[in-house]
């Protein structure tokens, strides 16, 4: 298991292991391109070789891409889906030329189809538009959402339809530990977290889980709002992140800290140490 967060790229993808390694950390997120929306800058051949560069120099081997926050799969105007996708797509195939490890998207909401079960097949439809033809070695993952109005993909069952549906073995989940607490899934101690994932092997089977978003929760347990804490100052708390690290799967997973920048090196010091006692 490796410790890594979200770090900057501006001024250029190959920035972004710099960042990380300022920070100490083992492996790494970032943005590709405009989190809200907007061109994504060229990834020449310089800047492609300098990231790999820089990710070897500085020994980080795994490194994960976030999507943009403004993308919608389940959105009532079809040109909105197909924008989308295409903007998954050409994230998966800038992180697979940069030799990235995963890309990790949101799904999107059903709010304005006011209808949850259409959401699911439209979220389908489009994971599957996405990999048509897609041959390249960054693995797509889906994010585990907090569940606020309608938003697709908060409980394992909705994850799981989806797997199925899209029917591709290369899609894994990335599970936001804010996120699923906010959703109604026990993470506060280690009974809770054996139930939780013992319910998450049932329904979509731990193979599918592939990294960690080590976020704690400023809300309470499905509250269904997106809120994430430092880790230990939040609802989930301390003894949640050690059972998390202790267990068998979830504990070999890398964890990406997602928690507010103002004092995430705190984060990045206290997980290494809960690792450390494990």
């Amino acid at each position: 298991m490796k410790i890594g967060a979200h770090v900057s790229a501006a001024g250029g993808a190959h920035n972004a292991p710099l960042n990380a390694a300022k920070l100490g950390l083992e492996c790494f997120q970032f943005f590709s391109r405009p989190p809200q929306g907007g061109p994504a800058p060229e990834l020449t051949a310089e800047i492609v070789d300098q990231f790999q560069a820089n990710c070897q120099e500085n020994s980080l081997s795994e490194c994960y891409i976030h999507t943009p926050y403004v993308l919608n799969l389940a959105s009532d105007k079809e040109d909105v889906r197909k924008r989308t996708a295409g903007i998954i797509r050409s994230d998966l195939d800038r992180a697979s030329l940069l030799g990235v490890t995963a890309v990790m998207t949101h799904l999107g909401s059903a709010s304005k189809i006011g209808d949850q079960k259409l959401g699911i097949k439209l979220v389908t439809e489009g994971m599957k538009r996405i990999l048509d033809g897609y041959d390249g070695t960054a693995q797509p993952l889906m994010e585990i959402s907090a569940g606020a109005g309608m938003v697709i993909g908060d409980t394992f069952e909705e994850l799981a339809e989806i797997l199925t549906g899209t029917d591709d073995e290369r899609v894994g989940i990335c599970f936001d530990t804010a996120h699923a607490f906010a959703s109604g899934y026990d993470l506060t101690s280690e009974a809770a977290v054996q139930k939780t994932f013992k319910q998450f092997d049932e329904i979509i089977g731990l193979n599918r889980l592939v990294l960690t978003h080590a976020n704690d929760s400023k809300v309470e347990i499905g509250t269904h709002k997106d809120r994430h804490e430092h880790i230990g100052d939040g609802h989930i708390g301390l003894p949640g992140f050690r059972a998390l690290l202790a267990h068998p799967k979830f504990g070999q997973l890398n964890f990406i800290l997602e928690t507010p920048a103002d004092a995430v090196e705190k984060d990045i010091a206290l997980l290494k140490k809960l690792r450390q006692e494990i």
